[in-house]
């Protein structure tokens, strides 16, 4: 299920890209080796349009619920400013997370993929569920990817919401010499 059809208004505001990590930044494997240590695959072309993101002058956040080292590495690498883990409740966290950083609701953009991304969902201005999402969420949500997590989808979501707020040939021209 692909849904191509959404406001296109409500992307010209967003300034805040909210982002799952299990499922979104990976494709929800959890890779455990002999000594219980946890590693996961992130994609590169979700990581440089996190970067793309934060050069056209947006910041980004990460509210997962589960707590994991290497989801730090990876914000650190991303220079993802704003790192939630160990959330059950997202929602409240979500709430939090715009008044302490004086951001109304209309200017976010959620990436999820599971039933526990629904009530962030409804609240932010532009929600996008991946490609992979459970079918509630997909309902639920603004936008879903043609792209699965782990495997584009941010990307794809970051250029859909430049594209609609005319910076994202402006980025591209940079590596267009």
């Amino acid at each position: 299920m692909f849904k191509q059809e959404y406001d296109k208004e409500k992307l010209k505001n967003i300034r805040l890209l909210v982002l799952d990590v299990d499922g979104v930044l990976t494709d929800g494997s959890i890779i455990l080796n002999d000594y219980g240590v946890e590693s996961k695959a992130f994609n590169v072309h979700d990581g440089h349009g996190i970067k793309l993101w934060h050069r056209a002058g947006h910041q980004s956040a990460i509210l997962s619920g589960r707590a994991v080292n290497v989801t730090n590495l990876r914000a650190a690498q991303l220079d993802i400013q704003h790192v939630y883990q160990g959330c059950k409740l997202k929602l409240p966290v979500f709430q939090q997370m715009l008044e302490t950083l004086q951001i109304q609701p209309e200017q976010t953009a959620w990436i999820g993929d599971d039933v526990v991304d629904m009530p962030v969902a409804r609240q932010a201005g532009f929600s996008a569920a991946v490609d992979n999402a459970v079918d509630e969420l997909k309902l639920c949500s603004d936008y879903v990817s043609k792209r699965p997590g782990g495997g584009g989808a941010v990307r794809e979501i970051v250029k859909l919401i430049l594209e609609h707020q005319d910076k994202w040939q402006e980025l591209m021209n940079r590596y267009l010499g």
